[in-house]
This record gives structure tokens, sequence and C-alpha cells, in this order.
């Protein structure tokens, strides 16, 4: 998808963009779902979200693959999906680690994401490669500047989010976590977010560690909204959450036709219908 041209933006988006910004500064935080799909974007924007954002696990669970096997190009075309089901409500995407590891491929990718009409997305600092999972903190603030450097050249005004992936996938070091946010902050990242936390006074630091909004994935166990908004945090985002519970559902009635030969999974498709019939065309 290298080379393509951003395309000229409407005036809705420019506001669209500029409103997604302003719901980070609310008295509330941000309640971000994830969404996989064209059809789940609809639904949750019918339910009232006033954001949205793409799960990269959740779409490649629905293409049969586990997260971090899908390119470019298909992440890309599922989230231009997803703007066009959300209709005005502003979608951000993840965007994994920019589907490269130079700063250039990264500002090219952002770029053709605000091509497709992103108003936002997130850009992480973990490799993917099993030897070295993690880039140092000076080539990620790179990486983070370069993406900066395309999603706030306008005229929308993207919301750049950098993740520091130490606790998701599994290096406990807190210390090494608000270092890498400071370096993201300063590179001009627009939102922090440090998957994987649940302790509050965990979640404490990191927002007292920097000066930019914080996203908290909600996890088992975790603080709920309540104490998240007393702890500072301006969004609370599921990840793949939903689109696994609702696997989950198929493979609850699968199994009860399967095994019991019955059909109580039509109270939750009725649950689903109710919402789908007036809101799809």
């Amino acid at each position: 998808m290298s080379g393509e041209q951003q395309s000229t933006p409407t005036v809705d988006r420019i506001e669209q963009a500029a409103r997604f910004r302003a719901l980070h500064e609310g008295p509330e935080p941000l309640l971000l779902p994830n969404a996989w799909d064209g059809g789940s974007a609809k639904i949750l924007a019918a339910l009232g979200f006033k954001a949205i954002a793409t799960t990269s696990g959740g779409f490649a669970a629905s293409i049969g693959r586990l997260d971090g096997r899908v390119v470019d190009d298909e992440a890309l075309t599922n989230a231009a999906a997803i703007v066009k089901a959300a209709g005005e409500v502003p979608v951000s995407a993840d965007l994994e680690n920019g589907f490269g590891h130079e700063p250039s491929v990264v500002r090219m990718t952002i770029m053709n994401a605000l091509s497709f009409g992103l108003v936002g997305c997130s850009i992480e600092d973990y490799t993917g490669v099993p030897d070295t999972p993690f880039y140092d903190v000076k080539p990620a603030a790179e990486r983070v500047e370069a993406a900066a450097s395309m999603a706030h050249r306008g005229p929308v005004e993207m919301v750049l989010t950098a993740r520091a992936e130490n606790h998701i996938r599994g290096r406990d070091d807190l210390a090494d976590t608000i270092a890498r946010l400071q370096a993201y902050q300063e590179a001009g990242a627009d939102v922090l977010y440090a998957p994987g936390l649940t302790k509050l006074e965990d979640i404490r630091s990191v927002v007292a560690s920097v000066d930019r909004p914080v996203n908290v994935l909600a996890l088992p166990g975790g603080p709920t909204v309540a104490e998240l908004a007393e702890a500072g945090v301006r969004r609370i985002s599921v990840g793949g959450a939903f689109a696994f519970a609702a696997y989950g559902a198929l493979i609850e009635a699968a199994r009860e036709l399967a095994d019991e030969g019955t059909y109580g999974f039509w109270d939750r498709a009725k649950l689903a219908r109710d919402v789908i019939l007036p809101n799809f065309g």
C-alpha cells in the first residue's frame, strides 16, 4: 500500500477529528469500545458510544488468524469498513507496530490511515520478533515521532496513541513503562497507553508521570470505570474482549446445539436482532 496519496479530507472529517480529540478532555473518561468489523461498529454506534476503536486481535480472529498475523492492506481495509459503518462516530485504528520497523514505514502507514478516514490510531513498541520483542526506547520514540509528523500535519488532526507493551507482553517493569511513555510524549504522542496494567496504584503512577491523557485496557480484576476516573484516566478501551465475547457466545450456542439438542441460543439471538433490525440498512 506504500505510495498512496492522502485524499482531500471533508469538512466533516476535520470536525470529526476535532470532536474525537475533545472527547479526551470531558468530565468522564471516554469509553472506547473496539469493533472488529462493520457490523460490530454499527451496533456500537447504535448503542450510543461516542467513538469506536478497531482491534487487531478481534479482526485477526474474524479471518481465522492470530493477532499479529494481519498485513497493513488487510488492517486498513477493515478499518475503512468500520469507518463507513460508524458513520458520524469517530474511529481510531489499532495499527500494531505500524507494520514495519523503520520510522519511514510507520509514517507511510499513518498517511494511508488518514486516507481511509481514520481520525485516530495507535502505534506500539512491540517488534513481533521473539528474540528482541521490544524496540529500545530511542528507536521506539523515533517511530512515534515519525507517526506524529504525519498525524499532525493537518488539516485532519489525528489523535496519535503511543503504546508501551511491556505489561501485556509479560515484562512487569513499571519504571521502564513510565520512561517509555514519557519519551513517547516528548516525541509527539497525544494519548499514552500501557495495556496490561491492573493495579490501581500503578495506573495512578503512570497518570502522575505524564502530561497527556492516559488510556487503560479494561481487564478482569482491574479497577472499575469509576475507580479509573477517580485516578485520572481519560480513556478506557476493551481491546479484543468484545470480539472474543461474541465468539464465546457462538461457541456456547454451537455446543448447546451439538450436545443438548436445544435452542436456548435464540434468546441471545433475539437480543442482537432487536438492535440490528432498526439500525442496519
